[in-house]
């Protein structure tokens, strides 16, 4: 059960999450030795606080979530205070609509500017938004990612039409090849889920069902 846990990031990034939720998130990624518990910016001091003596759970943020329609400026300042609040993971929402525009350039410059802001600091991940895309731009976004010199693509904020497919995790896998991370999000609910995405490509797994994951139920939370 260990083994899985360490690709999970335990996550909780629902509006309405509570101070009393993100102490219960934590101990839980605690308790199971999660590879990081993904919360909203507001709650990152918080979480690195109670994370001090607990060096194996990274402290996981989200940038430009979850629309992507800031500017790469606000990004980059938004990454950059992410960090000197203690986060070590970033999960950045690609500009979708510059990508569905064919304006690659701003795409570009928008993972590139979070990559920039993070170097050395924290690992970046760019999340394509995989339910608004067609295959086509899937793999120029992971393209774009690569070359903007992300440490992964991430397929889903959870908040959007859809979440994870077996189908596009093997897609970006495949694109990105084997030296770049993947993280299927959004409606892993069960272990058997989870094991399905390990193998298409996955390499880490975000949903806020972590604890049923490791214990062989199903959830029925959304992300």
């Amino acid at each position: 059960m260990k083994e899985i846990a360490r690709y999970i990031d335990h996550t909780a990034l629902k509006p309405e999450t509570t101070k009393e939720q993100i102490v219960k998130l934590v101990e839980e990624a605690k308790a199971h030795s999660f590879a990081s518990v993904c919360v909203n910016p507001t709650w990152v001091p918080l979480a690195t606080e109670l994370l001090m003596n607990t060096p194996e759970v990274e402290v996981c943020t989200v940038i430009g979530f979850p629309l992507g329609a800031n500017t790469p400026e606000v990004k980059a300042f938004e990454t950059e205070h992410a960090i000197q609040n203690g986060a070590t993971e970033v999960d950045m929402v690609i500009n979708v609509a510059a990508l569905k525009d064919g304006d690659v350039e701003l795409v570009e410059r928008d993972i590139r500017a979070v990559v920039e802001a993070a170097k050395g600091k924290a690992l970046t991940k760019v999340i394509i938004e995989t339910s608004l895309l067609t295959d086509e731009e899937k793999v120029k976004a992971c393209e774009l990612s690569v070359k903007a010199g992300a440490d992964f693509v991430k397929t889903s904020t959870g908040f959007s039409t859809g979440g994870a497919t077996v189908e596009d995790i093997r897609l970006m896998r495949n694109t990105v090849g084997p030296n770049i991370g993947v993280k299927a999000s959004g409606g892993v609910r069960s272990r058997e889920d989870a094991l399905n995405m390990i193998e298409a490509g996955a390499t880490r797994i975000g949903a806020s069902s972590g604890v049923s994951i490791v214990k062989g139920e199903t959830s029925n939370e959304s992300y």
